[in-house]
């Protein structure tokens, strides 16, 4: 038998619940035969939404340009009797998928530039601009050159984490509860986690007073804070900021020289609400800001793909070595030669939808809003059968794709994650236990990503109101 190495132990302590013992146990029971409701994660497509046919039309041609010719000689031959438009390719598609060919130059299966495809970093400077109304004086124009594509939004938050973290004095403020990616990586790049606790029974709302809190408990330790985390809206708790919120997190990091990690990835799944981005709330002040992007949420749902992007505003000058963060930035994307490029075009795609009035516009329409207002449906669904459980509460507004309910009435010696566990065994739910994303002490919530079809949640949430009656009652 070999003799054990000694491996990183930053690695070994590092805690991923999304993929942690519920959602293995959930595996394990499948495995066996039984029926499993997976709510643990946000993988749309894996529990049946339809990709959007704009896209996968457009991919499939650049992966195989020569159907090109093919498809418009089968335009042509139909004519004005041409089939129903999910039946062919459209010109416009063609049309695009010609254009994206054009300016690859060397196909999909070339390296790219390590920040990315140029033409893809102008579209999504361009799709900024739109979206926060850049070139007024509410906010500055986006920089392709400060644009990098990254293998989906996680990639783009190691890569700033693992430039900010120099050793373990160097803090980070994440939000509890927080999306375990980013304590993980914390962990992982030997830093400290600084945890600060929206107020939950006001909607996950957050104030200066808890920002200003968690800083004077950092610098009485010796942490040096460098960044803050804001997830809006936010994975778990689907909170979404309102715009005196986002304000307050861009003075206070003003106030204390520190760079914002803006995580916006579910900025389309609102039902409703105005989402305020940190890149227009900015305007011109020069606080450093990092927004990232994704391909896998929104009503997109492309999570395989893995596409998504990093955008940086006023990067601030290296100590000691000249150049700045996005040098640094740059350096680190290089050694990756670059982001795969099925996800670069994706994220191109995601960022230029088709133009009004063109053939492939209306189903593109049809299939975002119908996809969107089926997470609202289901999300709704579900909130009403917590509001028959007792001890069980929901605060704030609808948001992401998560909701994230306090179990207020969990019999004494047991915890949210005996609850989650005996929820899968016994009604084939996977959630995930609060504790995986943290909490306030003494709490006690879980995490439900709303996405099955309606038709199993309809089915399969009288079994958890049932379970939940009769856990409770071991009190």
């Amino acid at each position: 038998m070999s003799q054990p190495i000694v491996v990183n132990q930053d690695i070994l302590e590092m805690e991923y619940a999304v993929r942690g013992p519920i959602p293995q146990r959930a595996a394990a029971l499948r495995k066996e035969g039984r029926a499993i409701i997976p709510c643990h994660i946000g993988n749309p497509q894996a529990l049946g939404q339809d990709p959007i046919a704009f896209y996968r039309q457009v991919l499939s041609l650049i992966e195989e340009p020569g159907r090109i010719a093919r498809e418009r000689r089968l335009n042509r031959l139909a004519g004005t009797a041409a089939p129903a438009p999910d039946d062919r390719v459209s010109d416009e598609v063609l049309d695009r998928a010609e254009t994206v060919l054009e300016q690859l130059g060397t196909g999909l299966g070339a390296y790219t530039e390590s920040r990315g495809l140029m033409f893809v970093r102008e579209a999504i400077a361009r799709y900024i601009d739109r979206r926060d109304g850049s070139g007024s004086p509410v906010a500055a124009p986006a920089d392709p050159e400060n644009i990098f594509l990254t293998n989906g939004a996680s990639d783009g938050a190691r890569l700033v984490l693992e430039a900010l973290i120099a050793d373990r004095r160097d803090g980070i403020m994440i939000p509890i509860p927080q999306y375990p990616l980013y304590s993980a990586t914390i962990r992982r790049y030997g830093g400290t986690q600084v945890n600060y606790y929206p107020d939950e029974e006001s909607g996950w709302s957050l104030t200066t007073p808890m920002l200003e809190e968690a800083m004077r408990g950092a610098q009485s330790e010796g942490v040096r804070v460098k960044g803050i985390v804001v997830i809006n809206p936010a994975n778990p708790t689907g909170a979404v900021l309102d715009e005196a919120s986002v304000e307050g997190v861009i003075c206070f990091a003003e106030r204390h020289g520190l760079v914002i990690i803006a995580d916006e990835v579910y900025q389309e799944n609102l039902y409703g609400e105005r989402f305020v981005s940190f890149a227009r709330a900015l305007g011109r002040r020069v606080v450093p800001l990092v927004s990232l992007h994704s391909t896998s949420k929104g009503f997109y749902g492309e999570c395989g793909h893995r596409g998504g992007y990093l955008e940086l505003r006023n990067p601030p000058p290296v100590h000691g070595e000249g150049g700045s963060l996005c040098d640094v930035l740059l350096k680190q994307a290089s050694v990756s030669l670059c982001a795969n490029t099925v996800g670069q075009v994706l994220t191109y795609l995601v960022v230029s939808p088709p133009e009004p009035e063109c053939a492939p516009y209306e189903r593109y329409v049809q299939q975002r809003q119908r996809i969107l207002a089926d997470l609202h449906d289901k999300a709704t669904m579900a909130r009403r059968a917590f509001e028959r459980m007792d001890g069980v509460r929901c605060f704030g507004k609808i948001g992401a794709m998560y909701l994230f309910p306090r179990l207020e009435t969990l019999p004494g010696g047991t915890t949210d994650f005996d609850y989650c566990m005996g929820l899968l065994e016994q009604t084939g739910f996977c959630t995930v236990n609060g504790g995986g994303f943290g909490q306030r002490p003494g709490t006690s919530h879980l995490r439900m990503a709303f996405l099955p079809p309606k038709a199993v949640l309809e089915e399969a949430l009288p079994r958890w109101i049932d379970f939940h009656a009769r856990y409770v009652k071991r009190r």
